[in-house]
């Protein structure tokens, strides 16, 4: 994986394809390349490691002229990170050029045919299979060469081929990899992201699994027909403007996000939570017994507080798993079960993986996503959107906490399902009607958080720690300072380093304690006794107005006061924040962390 685009039109493919490979790069990536085919059918293949952004240091001058092209930035999945392995790849005779996303899981099998056939092998990636294995079927039309090879092929792809024998063309084909087309005058494109496309077209058609398109400079044909969408995103959105970095200008934006994903969904008189994703599905829910959150990373931290919610408010019992697990294990899912998939992108392979095993036993499928018309939105059986808009920066921020805001609709609209009283119903509405005016006040809050990031830049460890609620965040806490400041932090349950972390603590290994003024405050002030005996340094995240708090940690960060299931959304503020100017400080790659990718579409 990581990114596609592709160009056919009237238009120099060349800029556009960079400026598309560009708008990908938080996605996170090792290595680039593209292809672009002249006006007489000759191939101009360049392939590097490094970044997009060094590509006028190294492109020989008159090389890239033409209307048709591909493009692909890299991270590594078969192969090291070098020249020869960066996309596209080609066969034998330079004549097909294919990128890629996904794992063809047969690749050696189908290599060593190959090999014996007679192909010679240039690079140690799955992909160039793909490329051998369209020369060996080609006799003429590309199409038909590609269908042939992809019958060969068992694992994911997301792929566009091009081909100089057949240059009017680009084909391009889905199976468990993200695709969609972009439809502009006379033009069309292919990406892996919606982002790649935006500044040219908003009329897209997602790519559905199994499916093939034939792409023309007058025309698209998709082996099953259907209409465009529009991206409901703005060019403005997936730009970084004033801001040094995405993470930071994401931080900024909760406010407006989360206010977006709350909009027309609350019902205050009602004391109800109005949802029209899941409304089809109303009486088989109130049938429900238990619930399966499946996710990963930092989709699951909020997995493990919708938990919490689900369990005091609504009263059903909630399991949450890794999503590349689940399919692993002996599970009790039954048709009383549902499962709820949560992905920012709605495209993470192994949490896709899992709702299509739940799908073939029966089971209700409901999702939460940020894409709209993502295969996962598309795949489940109800599901809500989150609205934060797109997010660039590979570590999670406003997608975190638009999907606390959802799961808390979610909770609202399940606990009036079942016996939660209407004046209970009305103070949970009314709260959350205030969260995007109290995130405003955290980050105001946090005024002084670059100052205490410079204090802290030396250590190369962390315990995080909280109970109930705050144990997710403290997961999540420590989640974020390892993507963007490159330490080792571990999240622990309030109770728990007594057993085990308490060796670790001393004056270089700090803790952050997130302590709001809740229904386990008393426990965690024991805690950060333990760890204050140790000679441990504290940082805290505690509820305004808490004075005792200074007594005990060395630096305290405050939130506003809020009920307690909302105290997750508030306090994660402070500890992002905490994160970004953490590894601002430490120097460090702050969008695009190394080694990281932000749609994760291989299992």
């Amino acid at each position: 994986m990581c990114g596609i685009i592709g160009y056919i039109g009237r238009r120099e493919a060349f800029s556009i394809l960079i400026s598309g490979l560009q708008r990908m790069e938080y996605r996170g990536y090792d290595s680039y390349g593209f292809c672009v085919l002249d006006r007489n059918a000759n191939p101009h293949l360049f392939r590097r490691v490094g970044k997009v952004s060094d590509l006028d240091k190294s492109l020989p001058v008159g090389t890239h002229s033409g209307n048709l092209g591909i493009a692909h930035t890299r991270w590594a999945t078969h192969g090291e990170v070098t020249e020869k392995n960066a996309h596209p790849h080609t066969d034998c005779k330079n004549n097909v050029f294919v990128v890629h996303n996904g794992i063809i899981e047969n690749y050696k099998y189908l290599k060593d045919g190959l090999v014996q056939e007679g192909h010679k092998f240039s690079s140690d990636t799955d992909t160039e299979v793909v490329a051998h294995l369209i020369e060996k079927f080609f006799s003429g039309n590309l199409e038909i060469a590609v269908r042939k090879a992809l019958n060969c092929i068992k694992g994911t792809y997301g792929l566009a081929a091009i081909c100089r024998q057949d240059p009017g063309k680009i084909v391009a084909a889905r199976c468990g990899s993200p695709l969609l087309i972009g439809i502009g005058e006379k033009e069309l494109l292919v990406a892996s992201d919606p982002a790649a496309v935006i500044a040219h077209t908003r009329k897209v058609i997602y790519l559905n699994e199994g499916e093939m398109s034939i792409l023309t400079p007058e025309s698209h044909f998709i082996f099953t027909e259907r209409p465009f969408r529009e991206i409901e995103w703005k060019l403005a959105d997936v730009e970084r403007g004033v801001h040094p970095h995405y993470l930071l200008k994401e931080i900024l934006e909760q406010p407006e996000s989360i206010k977006n994903c709350l909009r027309g969904r609350l019902m205050p008189e009602e004391g109800r939570a109005q949802l029209g994703g899941l409304k089809n599905f109303e009486e088989r829910l109130k049938e429900i017994e238990r619930i399966y959150v499946v996710a990963c990373g930092t989709a699951r931290h909020a997995g493990l507080i919708a938990e919490l919610m689900f369990e005091e408010y609504a009263g059903i019992t909630t399991k949450v798993d890794v999503s590349s697990e689940f399919r692993y294990r002996k599970s009790t899912i039954d048709r009383k079960s549902a499962m709820l998939a949560i992905s920012q992108s709605g495209e993470t392979a192994d949490t896709l993986a899992a709702i299509r095993d739940a799908k073939a036993k029966g089971i209700l499928t409901l999702g939460i996503t940020n894409v709209i018309d993502s295969t996962q939105a598309r795949e489940t059986d109800a599901g809500l959107y989150t609205h934060a808009g797109p997010e660039i920066s590979v570590a999670s921020t406003k997608a975190f906490t638009t999907q606390l805001a959802v799961l808390s609709l979610m909770t609202l609209y399940l606990g009036r399902q079942r016996g939660l009283s209407r004046e209970d119903g009305r103070k949970i509405t009314l709260e959350l009607e205030k969260i995007p005016q109290l995130v405003q006040q955290t980050i105001n809050n946090c005024s002084s958080m670059r100052v205490l990031a410079e204090k802290y830049k030396g250590f190369e460890n962390y315990l995080y720690l909280g109970r109930k609620y705050s144990y997710p965040v403290a997961r999540e806490g420590a989640h974020k300072i390892k993507e963007t400041a490159y330490v080792h932090a571990e999240g622990c349950r309030g109770g728990e380093p007594k057993h085990c972390e308490l060796a670790l603590v001393s004056e270089k290994f700090p803790c952050v304690c997130v302590v709001p003024s809740d229904s386990v405050y008393r426990k965690m002030i024991s805690n950060m006794e333990e760890v204050k005996a140790r000679k441990g340094r504290i940082l805290a995240i505690a509820t305004e107005g808490n004075n005792e708090i200074k007594t005990i940690a060395d630096d305290v960060l405050y939130i506003p006061k809020t009920i307690e299931m909302l105290t997750p959304i508030l306090s994660t503020i402070p500890l992002q924040l905490f994160s970004y100017y953490a590894g601002v400080a430490r120097g460090c790659e702050i969008d695009k962390p190394k080694n990281l990718a932000k749609s994760v579409t291989v299992e």
